[in-house]
């Protein structure tokens, strides 16, 4: 069988050393550019499970029709020549081509890329379900009830962004659940806290992102995802189904309070600043479980080799991934 190096592998190519390589590869996002002189040029993104890498395709080379005209999600072969710009694998594309449908079925290629959570996610929704249980208010808990009702089986497949954070099948589950989990935990430091409303908050803070994002092998944003973002989405989700159950005018407020502030900040898309307990309490949890599932993304998509990961945005710095003795 012939062997196609991963995305991780070829990270390992040392900088300076020039290898011819073949590989498999789901294509995330072409975009076209321009250069100072007018001429076209493109940005290409391809990945696997484990990370992505990017390169520019000039006009001129041999490729670059083929990938202005294919589609992000195209499982395709390419062959390719390591090279490093700037510190970074950016390597030089000499041949490329799409998989058919029977080359994918038969070498199982959208399983072995498609990423996904680690985490059984039959298990992850049956802990979600268990916090919202815990909701004590009958008609808070049957406005969570009937989010999920609304939206129904695409949040337990939802990624929960398309590079920051969990961008992965089942994402948005793990991250909802994992937030949920860390704050039930903490509640009982901070007694302050109304429980209910947090435990809310915390399970739907994110439940917008079900009509922001499509797309299974390379996601990307709906048109009203563009024109809206998750945190409009969800307000609407939430209000909708909190005047269905008659919730509380008082609960419904400060519910959609927190799904309006849970960024955190202005400049990172929150409507307005958290300015309730609850709702200061769930973006701080929100925040952590991002900032820790970019942690973990970075952990296992840097090669061994390497101390430090490449620069990520979400914590503009690069990260120290030299394993502790």
């Amino acid at each position: 069988m012939e062997k196609f190096s991963n995305t991780t592998e070829l990270k390992t190519i040392p900088e300076g050393q020039t290898i011819i390589f073949k590989s498999i590869l789901v294509l995330k996002k072409v975009e076209r550019r321009n250069a100072k002189n007018g001429s076209e040029f493109l940005k290409v993104e391809v990945g696997d499970k484990y990370s992505s890498f990017n390169f520019t395709c000039f006009s001129s080379s041999s490729v670059f029709n083929f990938f202005q005209t294919s589609t992000p999600g195209d499982i395709i072969f390419i062959e390719g020549m390591s090279r490093y710009y700037q510190g970074t694998f950016s390597p030089d594309i000499l041949s490329a081509k799409k998989l058919s449908d029977k080359e994918i079925e038969n070498g199982n290629w959208r399983i072995q890329l498609e990423q996904t959570t680690l985490e059984d996610p039959e298990a992850l929704k049956l802990e979600l379900y268990s916090y919202i249980d815990s909701i004590k208010n009958p008609q808070l808990k049957n406005t969570v009830l009937t989010v999920f009702e609304d939206v129904g089986e695409p949040f337990f497949t939802s990624v929960a962004a398309k590079v920051m954070h969990h961008a992965y099948k089942s994402g948005l589950l793990e991250h909802t659940v994992h937030v949920t989990r860390a704050g039930v935990a903490l509640l009982k430091f901070y007694p302050d806290i109304p429980c209910d409303l947090a435990i809310a908050g915390m399970v739907l803070h994110d439940v917008g992102k079900v009509e922001e994002y499509t797309g299974d092998l390379a996601v990307s944003r709906t048109k009203i995802g563009n024109l809206q973002g998750h945190i409009i989405l969800g307000y609407r989700i939430v209000r909708r189904a909190g005047i269905k159950n008659e919730l509380d005018p008082l609960l419904l407020e400060r519910l959609e309070h927190i799904i309006l502030s849970h960024q955190g900040q202005l400049e990172f898309g929150a409507v307005v600043l958290p300015s309730s307990p609850e709702a200061i309490f769930v973006s701080l949890i929100d925040n952590l479980d991002a900032k820790m599932g970019m942690v973990s993304h970075l952990l296992m998509s840097t090669p061994e080799t390497q101390v430090f990961s490449e620069r990520f945005p979400g914590l503009e710095t690069q990260m120290l991934v030299e394993k502790v003795p």
